[in-house]
């Protein structure tokens, strides 16, 4: 029935701010087009702290940068001059295509006076065809998602189509992407018609086949089955996945079809030829030094 447990991993947005990585996984690169997951918090901030959290302005290609919040706000600004806070229950969907940077900081008061952040980064791979597509940016307000409730189950729409529901979150490959909550002894199913789908576990404990998982944990399921889902006490899940892409190459924040495509993202950021968002470019994050890396060994950290 499961292909595949992943256990979330610590990793570091070298500010400070620790996260959960789920995904990229030597075991499992992708699951449909989500190359990359990370669950930040629930962490509250001392008043001092927040700014120092801050994501500094970085590029990205290849991608589409998906943020969603449980608790909190993040002030979002990049190259294209946007500037967007995401509240919970709204998605931030950023297009990078050809190139893009961008800025996360916690200018939230609530937050800098000690409130909560928890947060769920996840990066879609674009298609071939659309690799190179105009960097693009929308914010999708809660009113725009659809809920989906009945007894023990209450669930919302992120993007894709699953369960007969569907919004207008514009995605360039087939996907599903929800954020689902389960009451005690609620039994679930899985969406149908994708070839790799996954359940991530934010918050509880469910049972599949028998056993039990945790919060931290993504459980890979296997082509053509239908599983039962169980939440033993009440649990969050992020239910995700899709159609495959094809293999991709991942370099820090930067993700192609190409490998010399990554190569030319390096030569563009450290010249300068991606430019900074205009209402946050009096800093931003350097190119890795990545000299002293022998061959094969994993690359920087990326950056949500």
């Amino acid at each position: 029935m499961l292909d595949l447990v992943i256990d979330a991993r610590p990793a570091s947005l070298g500010n400070g701010f620790n996260v959960r990585r789920i995904l990229p996984y030597r075991l499992r690169r992708m699951l449909g087009p989500f190359i990359f997951m990370d669950h930040g918090g629930p962490v509250s901030f001392a008043p001092k702290q927040a700014p120092s959290m801050d994501v500094l302005p970085h590029p990205h290609i290849g991608l589409s940068t998906v943020s969603y919040l449980f608790d909190g706000q993040v002030t979002h600004r990049d190259s294209l001059g946007v500037q967007q806070i995401i509240r919970p229950g709204e998605v931030n969907w950023m297009t990078a295509g050809s190139g893009i940077a961008h800025s996360e900081r916690f200018e939230d008061p609530s937050t800098l006076a000690g409130g909560t952040l928890e947060m769920i980064q996840t990066w879609v791979a674009l298609p071939e065809a659309d690799e190179e597509d105009a960097p693009s940016f929308d914010n999708y307000q809660p009113q725009e998602l659809p809920i989906f409730t009945e007894k023990g189950v209450w669930m919302r729409l992120i993007a894709g189509e699953a369960f007969g529901l569907r919004n207008d979150v514009k995605t360039h490959s087939p996907l599903f992407y929800l954020h689902v909550v389960l009451q005690a002894g609620t039994r679930f199913g899985l969406p149908t018609g994708y070839p790799e789908r996954g359940a991530y576990v934010a918050k509880g404990m469910l049972e599949v086949g028998g056993n039990r998982y945790s919060a931290g944990q993504l459980l890979v399921f296997k082509p053509g089955i239908d599983p039962v889902i169980t939440a033993i006490e009440t649990t969050t899940i992020m239910l995700l996945g899709g159609e495959p892409l094809g293999e991709r190459f991942i370099w820090w924040n930067f993700v192609s079809s190409r490998k010399e495509r990554i190569e030319q993202a390096k030569a563009d950021w450290q010249a300068g030829r991606i430019a900074l968002p205009p209402n946050d470019n009096h800093e931003f994050v350097p190119l890795p030094n990545d000299n002293s890396r022998p061959a094969g060994t994993p690359p920087p950290q990326p950056l949500s």
